[in-house]
C-alpha cells in the first residue's frame, strides 16, 4: 500500500518533544525491512534533503513539498490527500486536516501525545487551550486509529473524549540511542555553558508546567540550610510565562548557583546530561517524559514526579516525589547529591529500565496500526509513490 506521512515537523531546526518523536518514528519506519513492501509519500512544507530521513535503499519513497502557508495542514495537506489519497495517512505530531464530512479523508492514524492543557490550563494561553482542545477532540473523534504514547494518555483520551479503547493503541517512545560521553567532552561543554561546579540538571521548556518554581524554591531551601557544593542547571528554551522564574532566581540572590543555559543542541545536551550529578524532573504533567529515559540511558540517577505518565515510564529506577511538595523535592535532591549507594542503585536500575523502550519496536508497532487502519478502510492494495491513480 501507499503510506502518506505528515513530515512537516520532523526536520525543524529546534525540535520540541513531539517534533523529535516525528523524526525518530519516520526514520525508523523507513528502516524496517517491511518498509520495502510499501510505498511512502512524505508531505513537507519546505524543501528538505530526503537523505535526512535515512531511508533504506530498497524503500520507495518520495517527498512531496506543499506550499507553505498559514494553516498549512488544513489548506495544503488536506486538499492534497483528498485529490491524491494514500492508502493510509499518518499524522505523528499534529492534527488531521479539517474536512467535512471527515469520512472523505483516507484511512488514518494520529498520535496523541498528551492532554496536559486539560490538567493544567493555567500553563497555556487562552488561544492555545482553545486550539489544543479543538484539535485533539477532532483527532480523537475522526482518526481511524489513535496512537497514545503512554497508558496515562490513553486513559485521558477515554475519560475526556470517550474515545473507545478498541480505537487506541499504546506505543511507547524511546531514546535516540544516546551513550554516555567521555570526560573530555563533558568538560568542554561545561566550560561552554559556564558550569564550573558539579550540577544537577533539568532539561525541557522553561514554562510553568515543568514546576520549576518549586524546584528553584527547593534548591534555595537547601542552599539556605548549608552551602551546597553543586549548582542547579536549567536547560531549555524560554517558554510562555517564563519571566517569573528568572525573577525568582534574582530575588533569591541565586544567579551564580541556578544557571539558565538557554536552548542547547542535542550534541551539547548529551554531554551536559552525561556530566550531571543527577537529573531532576518534577514536572506537573507529562504525556511520556522522555528526558527521564535519556538521563537513565547515560547513567545519571533521576528524581521525577509521581504523577501522569512519569511512574509508568521511570519504572523502579527513579526517586518519585509529590511535585507540589517543596520539602519532598529538596529531600530527594539532597539524597541524590550525597547517598552514593542510592545513586548506584538508581543508575543500574535505569540502564535496565531503558531496555523496555525501542524506536525499532515502536516503528514496527506503528506500521501494524497503519496496516490495520488501511484494512479498516478497505485500502490494503499495492501502490508505488508516484502513482496517484
Amino acid at each position: 500500500m501507499l503510506i502518506g506521512i505528515d513530515a512537516s515537523r520532523a526536520l525543524r531546526a529546534r525540535r520540541t518533544g513531539t517534533e523529535r518523536y516525528s523524526l525518530e518514528i519516520i526514520r525508523h519506519l523507513l528502516r524496517l525491512p517491511e518498509a520495502a513492501t510499501h510505498g511512502w509519500r512524505l508531505y513537507v512544507d519546505a524543501d528538505v534533503d530526503p537523505e535526512a530521513f535515512q531511508v533504506r535503499s530498497d524503500v520507495k519513497m518520495e517527498v512531496r513539498v506543499l506550499p507553505s502557508r498559514r494553516m498549512w495542514t488544513h489548506r495544503a495537506l488536506g486538499p492534497e490527500v483528498l485529490r491524491h489519497p494514500p492508502d493510509a495517512l499518518f499524522i505523528p505530531a499534529h492534527v488531521l486536516p479539517f474536512t467535512l464530512p471527515p469520512r472523505r479523508l483516507p484511512p488514518n492514524v494520529v498520535t496523541v501525545h498528551d492532554l496536559g492543557y486539560r490538567h493544567f490550563p493555567q500553563a497555556h494561553t487562552r488561544s492555545q487551550r482553545w486550539y489544543l482542545e479543538a484539535s485533539t477532540r477532532w483527532n480523537a473523534a475522526n482518526a481511524t486509529r489513535v496512537i497514545a504514547i503512554s497508558q496515562a494518555t490513553a486513559r485521558d483520551l477515554q475519560a475526556a473524549y470517550g474515545t473507545p479503547a478498541a480505537k487506541i493503541r499504546v506505543i511507547y517512545e524511546a531514546t535516540a540511542g544516546w551513550e554516555r560521553t567521555d570526560e573530555t567532552s563533558q568538560q568542554t561543554v561545561r566550560q561552554k555553558y559556564g558550569l564550573e561546579r558539579p550540577y544537577a540538571l533539568f532539561t525541557g521548556s522553561i514554562q510553568p508546567r515543568k514546576n520549576l518554581n518549586r524546584l528553584i524554591a527547593a534548591y534555595a531551601r537547601l542552599h539556605a540550610a548549608e552551602p551546597l557544593s553543586w549548582d542547579l542547571a536549567l536547560t531549555g528554551a524560554r517558554g510562555w510565562l517564563s519571566d517569573p522564574l528568572y525573577e525568582q532566581v534574582h530575588a533569591l540572590g541565586l544567579e551564580e548557583r541556578v544557571r539558565f543555559t538557554g536552548y542547547v543542541p542535542d550534541d551539547d545536551l548529551l554531554a551536559l546530561l552525561s556530566g550531571a550529578r543527577f537529573f531532576t524532573f518534577p514536572s506537573l504533567f507529562e504525556g511520556f517524559g522522555l528526558p527521564v529515559l535519556e538521563a537513565q540511558s547515560v547513567g545519571v540517577p533521576v528524581m521525577t514526579a509521581n504523577n501522569s505518565s512519569l511512574p509508568e515510564i521511570a519504572g523502579d529506577a527513579a526517586l518519585l516525589v509529590d511535585p507540589t511538595d517543596v520539602d519532598a523535592i529538596a529531600d530527594a535532591m539532597l539524597r541524590l547529591s550525597q547517598d552514593e549507594a542510592l545513586r548506584q542503585r538508581l543508575i543500574e536500575a535505569g540502564y535496565e529500565n531503558v531496555k523496555r523502550f525501542s524506536w525499532t519496536k515502536a516503528a514496527a508497532e506503528t506500521l501494524t496500526v497503519l496496516e490495520e487502519a488501511a484494512r479498516a478502510g478497505g485500502r490494503m492494495q499495492s501502490a508505488a509513490p508516484a502513482e496517484d491513480g
